[in-house]
């Protein structure tokens, strides 16, 4: 892995890889050092409590304002348990003939039963605790285990990350629909065979695509470029510069190189054509402020030898001062955009910009053979372990 003070895309078809699988509270880790999981293997679990419903039961029973302690008209005491609809307190009027009842709005046990001033007359219900649970999302081993909070898991496999994305964790087949990095993923070519798949574009997708993929029941895609209009129509709104990931839209999209028609870089598509089939664990989160998170492809690989792939992984680490001639880069600011090129020049002195600021720059020859000259800043360097 290159030192460099520029930021880094991975990928490569033999890499080591771990995830930290963490609650977000203590609880009770399910797994042990040694363990063989599966990407769908719980790793740890908790009961997060459940949520308060306050009661205003004096205004219920019509107390009179000036009595408004509850005991004597409460049907069920302090840490009982109450369904949703039962009776929990009830009073007598007319001489026992009428009666005015307060009902539980939810399930749950009675917390408290008020009788200070400013909370007089009511009743706190805390709703049954939440079970969630924390999956190992990749296929691999236990290499470590964090008591009460989760544990490591570490596989060998493929591993691609992109330049954007939008939906969380997801899992299915790999499933490549284009014949080429260049050619765009339409609607017509998503059959109902595609339900519970990760599906390969080319060079973009559409909105109309988009829909289509969700109503056959498609786990994720991975294409090369979408435009930002598509996105945007189909979110519903604009992605701002918070971490996305959160979105509950019926599928995972991974963009491999940038906004608009983009041709996905051969050697990414020809990783997901070789694995075609294949597993594959994908998360589509990115940030990209300070704590910079790429959405991932990773593809576990159970004919990996680990200690081989690790020596190997060793190996290839070798520092360096910044980025070297013959470097694959991406440029990440208009008007080139998510463009693949290689260093082709370094030049020492600084150069003025279009806004007369001087910085460091770089000279790129772009897969059309083009030579651009960019700020250093605005490239991030391509780590290919392939």
């Amino acid at each position: 892995m290159a030192l460099t003070y520029t930021l880094g895309l991975k990928r490569g078809e033999s890499l080591i890889i771990r995830k930290t699988r963490r609650l977000p509270l203590p609880g009770e880790v399910l797994v042990n050092k040694g363990d063989k999981v599966s990407y769908n293997t719980e790793v740890a679990r908790l009961n997060t409590p459940g949520k308060f419903k306050i009661i205003q039961a004096s205004d219920i029973l019509e107390t009179k304002p000036d009595f408004t302690h509850l005991e004597p008209y409460m049907l069920k005491k302090v840490g009982d348990h109450v369904e949703k609809g039962e009776i929990i307190a009830q009073r007598k009027t007319l001489f026992g003939l009428l009666n005015k009842v307060c009902i539980a709005p939810t399930s749950g046990t009675i917390e408290h039963v008020s009788d200070l001033f400013y909370l007089a007359g009511q009743v706190m219900i805390r709703e049954p605790p939440i079970p969630r649970s924390v999956y190992s999302y990749i296929s691999g081993t236990v290499v470590d285990v964090i008591p009460k909070e989760g544990a490591i898991i570490e596989t060998c496999g493929a591993y691609i990350q992109g330049i954007f994305g939008v939906g969380g964790e997801q899992h299915g087949e790999i499933n490549v629909l284009v014949d080429s990095p260049d050619d765009v993923l339409t609607a017509d070519i998503i059959g109902n065979d595609c339900r519970g798949k990760i599906l390969v574009g080319g060079s973009k997708i559409d909105e109309e695509a988009l829909h289509r993929a969700v109503d056959v029941g498609v786990n994720g895609i991975v294409v090369g470029g979408i435009k930002d209009k598509d996105i945007t129509d189909f979110l519903g709104y604009e992605i701002g510069v918070a971490i996305t990931g959160q979105e509950e839209i019926g599928l995972t999209l991974i963009v491999t190189e940038g906004f608009g028609m983009m041709r996905m870089a051969n050697k990414t598509f020809q990783l997901l054509k070789r694995f075609e089939g294949k597993l594959a664990c994908i998360n589509g989160t990115t940030q990209i402020r300070a704590g910079v998170i790429r959405p991932e492809i990773i593809i576990p690989r159970e004919d990996l030898n680990p200690s081989v792939v690790k020596k190997t992984e060793k190996e290839s680490e070798v520092p360096t001062e910044g980025i070297r001639l013959g470097v694959l880069v991406r440029i990440v600011v208009p008007p080139n955009f998510g463009a693949l090129g290689k260093v082709t020049r370094i030049p020492i002195e600084l150069q003025k910009t279009e806004i007369e600021s001087e910085v460091r720059v770089l000279e790129v020859e772009l897969e059309d053979e083009r030579r651009v000259t960019v700020p250093r800043t605005n490239v991030e360097l391509i780590e290919d372990f392939s």
